[in-house]
């Protein structure tokens, strides 16, 4: 039976350090655990949700495939029920940047030295860069990935000392720039469009939010300068 993970999942896990102990929070499906323990990147993995039901179906699905011996499954919200010499490796993926910055700034072991974190956010990812870089987080690398009609990105990332990030970049990290995929100009494309009727909607409103309207069209500046380097895409 092959494992039907989804491909912003596979990104994750092209990014977990081989042979880690990792931490899949909010794991749901349990896959990416799965995934993980079958291909050898992961010796260890801790499944962790808030709710019981989506934590029996991961434990499920690795007796299934055969992995349950290497995987534990933890009611747990956000990082609660992890210590923190226990895993080398968080993954965070398909929730809100929101609440993926509430969950890290509850963990009072956030950052330990060496530790690994790979987020993937649903939305808010402008929020997410911008406190990570507060934090003294430095996004090593990000990859935007395609899955369906959905675009997103997985970013890599650990303490450091981060350049600042300006309101453009907040939106598409040098990191992402860096990544060279062919997939950068399709996204900023759609972060330009969403920019704009962010811009359209709080110049037409009928309370002006002047501080918020100079934030974003100066994202939106920023963000249509990046893409004269990817005139070829729409």
């Amino acid at each position: 039976m092959k494992l039907p993970i989804s491909k912003r999942l596979l990104c994750c896990a092209s990014m977990v350090q081989s042979g880690s102990r990792v931490a899949d929070i909010g794991t749901d499906h349990g896959y990416l655990g799965i995934y993980l323990l079958q291909s050898g990147a992961a010796r260890h993995v801790i499944a962790c949700d808030l709710r019981k039901d989506p934590l029996e179906n991961a434990r499920r699905n690795a007796k299934l495939f055969g992995v349950d011996g290497e995987m534990e499954f933890r009611l747990s919200d956000g990082l609660e029920k992890i210590l923190p010499d226990e895993v080398d490796t968080v993954v965070m993926a398909g929730m809100g940047g929101d609440l993926i910055q509430k969950i890290l700034s509850q963990c009072p072991w956030r950052k330990r030295e060496g530790l690994q974190f790979i987020l993937q956010p649903q939305s808010a990812g402008n929020v997410l860069r911008r406190w990570l870089c507060e934090d003294g987080f430095e996004i090593q690398r990000e990859e935007p990935v395609q899955d369906g009609h959905f675009l997103y990105t997985v970013m890599e990332l650990r303490q450091g000392e981060p350049s600042p990030l300006t309101p453009g970049t907040e939106y598409a990290s040098p990191a992402l720039l860096a990544s060279k995929s062919p997939l950068v100009g399709t996204y900023l494309a759609r972060v330009e469009n969403a920019l704009q009727e962010t811009v359209r909607g709080l110049t037409n409103a009928e309370k002006q939010r002047p501080e918020r309207l100079s934030y974003f069209r100066q994202a939106l500046l920023e963000i249509q300068e990046m893409r004269k380097n990817y005139a070829e895409h729409p």
